[in-house]
C-alpha cells in the first residue's frame, strides 16, 4: 500500500458506471476515494500519467477454464488456481471464476477443495468456481467428454449443497435434460448461481427454469437451441427475459459480430433490467503462454488463427482475453466503449452479488485498478500484487 496520496490523471477513468474525461482519480491509503476536477499532485503526492490510456477496475472473468499452459482439470490444486489467477492478472482480470470443464464426482470434490484451500490462504483472483457440467445435454456437449456427462444424483445435489456454504460464489452451468427443477430450487436456495448452458431446452423450458432460479446463460448462442421463427429456444428466451443474464464470447468467431450487435440491442432495449450481457474469456491453458497445443483429458487441441479446436474442428474453449473482447466489441459491433466496459467490469460483479445496481468503484483497492491501452491493445494492472507475480505476457 503506497503511504502517499496517488493521482491518476491525463487519460479516461472507468469507475464502474461511467467513462469520465479530463478528471483525475485519487487514491488516499491504497483506495479510490474521488474521481474529480483536480491539478497535479501537492507536494507529497504521487502524480501518474495515464498518457491518454483508460484507468479502470479489473475485470471479472466468469468463465475461465486455464491459463499459463495448464487446465484447471489436470490442475485442481492450489499450486494450478495460483499459477492460473497469475495468467489472467496478467491480462487484466484482476478476479476470476476458475472453471472446472465437465468431470467426474472425484475430480469436482478435488477442484472444492483446491478453491477452499486457496481462499484460506489468502490467494488474490479466486472469487470462487464455476462448474461447467458435468449435468449437461449429451446433444450439445461440445468439447465437453460425452462419456463424463450425466444426470445429476442425490449425492452430485449434496456434494454442490455443500460447497455453496465454503466460498462465497458456486457457479453451475446445467441443462434441464439432466437437471429436474425441484434440483434447481434446491441449488438457488443454497446460495448457487445457476446458468444454462450445452442444452436443446425448448423456450418453455428455459422460461420455466428461470423462474425457478436460473439466473443466467453460459455462453450465448454456442452449445445451445438457436432462435427460429416459431421456435426462439434458449437464445429466445435469453434475449427476452428480464431475470437472465447471458455470457458471451466475443472474438468475433465464436458468435459473428453483426450476430452480437443484434443480441446486445436486444438486451439494452430491455429496460430497467438486471439481465444483461457480460463477457467471458471462455479461456483454456494458452492464455497468458505461448504454448501451441495442449491436452483435455486425452484430447488434443490445437491452437491456430485465434482459435482451439479438436481434431475433428470443433471449437474447444477460445484463445480469448477481455481486453481483446472490448475491442470487438468496440471496433466491430458499435458498442460505445463505457457499455463494453461495464460488460467486462460491472455487469459480471452484478451476476455473482459483488456489486448492486449502481454501485461504483469508490473504496476498491488501487491493486485491483487496470490500465487498458487506448487502442485497446493490451491492459495490465497498475500495480504489482505481492504473492501473485505475473508472469511475463506477449500482447
Amino acid at each position: 500500500m503506497r503511504e502517499t496520496d496517488t493521482l491518476y490523471g491525463g487519460g479516461a477513468i472507468f469507475d464502474g458506471q461511467t467513462l469520465h474525461r479530463d478528471l483525475v482519480a485519487r487514491f488516499s491509503a491504497g483506495r479510490l476515494t474521488s474521481v474529480s476536477e483536480a491539478d497535479r499532485a501537492a507536494e507529497g503526492e504521487t502524480y501518474v500519467d495515464l498518457a491518454g490510456d483508460i484507468l479502470s477496475p479489473g475485470y471479472l472473468d466468469l468463465q475461465v477454464n486455464g491459463g499459463d499452459g495448464i487446465m484447471l482439470n489436470e490442475a485442481p490444486s492450489c499450486a494450478g488456481l495460483q499459477r492460473i489467477a497469475a495468467a489472467h492478472r496478467g491480462l487484466g482480470a484482476v478476479q476470476i471464476l476458475p472453471t472446472l470443464i465437465t468431470d467426474t464426482q472425484e475430480k469436482t470434490a478435488q477442484t472444492i477443495a483446491a478453491v477452499v484451500e486457496a481462499r484460506a490462504a489468502g490467494l488474490p483472483g479466486i472469487a470462487g468456481l464455476h462448474l461447467e457440467g458435468p449435468h449437461l445435454s449429451q446433444a450439445r456437449k461440445g468439447a465437453h467428454d460425452g462419456a463424463l456427462i450425466r444426470p445429476m444424483t442425490q449425492d452430485d445435489l449434496e456434494q454442490l449443497v455443500a460447497a455453496a456454504a465454503l466460498f462465497p460464489v458456486l457457479m453451475v452451468t446445467l441443462a434441464p435434460e439432466n437437471v429436474t427443477l425441484a434440483q434447481v430450487r434446491t441449488l438457488r436456495q443454497a446460495g448457487v448461481i445457476l446458468s444454462l448452458g450445452h442444452t436443446d431446452a425448448s423456450f418453455e423450458l428455459a422460461m420455466d427454469y428461470a423462474e425457478a432460479g436460473v439466473s443466467c446463460v453460459t455462453h450465448l448462442f454456442n452449445a445451445m437451441s438457436q432462435m427460429g421463427n416459431r421456435a426462439p429456444g434458449l437464445v429466445g428466451a435469453a434475449l427476452s427475459s428480464p431475470g437472465l443474464c447471458a455470457g458471451v464470447i466475443a472474438d468475433g468467431i465464436h458468435v459473428h459480430p453483426a450476430t452480437l450487435r443484434a443480441a446486445w440491442a436486444a438486451k439494452q432495449a430491455l429496460a430497467g433490467t438486471t439481465g444483461q450481457i457480460y463477457l467471458v474469456s471462455d479461456a483454456m491453458a494458452p492464455a497468458g503462454s505461448d504454448i501451441t497445443s495442449f491436452r483435455l483429458e486425452g484430447r488434443q487441441i490445437s491452437r491456430s488463427h485465434g482459435r482451439l479446436t479438436l481434431a475433428d474442428g470443433t471449437l474447444a474453449g477460445a484463445d480469448l482475453d477481455l481486453t481483446t473482447a472490448l475491442r470487438v466489441l468496440v471496433e466491430h459491433c458499435d458498442i460505445p466503449l463505457q457499455q463494453a466496459l461495464t460488460a467486462a467490469i460491472t455487469t459480471p460483479r452484478h451476476v455473482i452479488g459483488q456489486w448492486a445496481p449502481g454501485s461504483t468503484a469508490l473504496g476498491m483497492a488501487e491493486t485491483d485498478f487496470i490500465r487498458i491501452q487506448s487502442d485497446l491493445s493490451a491492459a495490465q494492472p497498475v500495480l504489482d500484487l505481492p504473492g501473485l507475480e505475473a508472469p511475463v505476457l506477449s500482447m
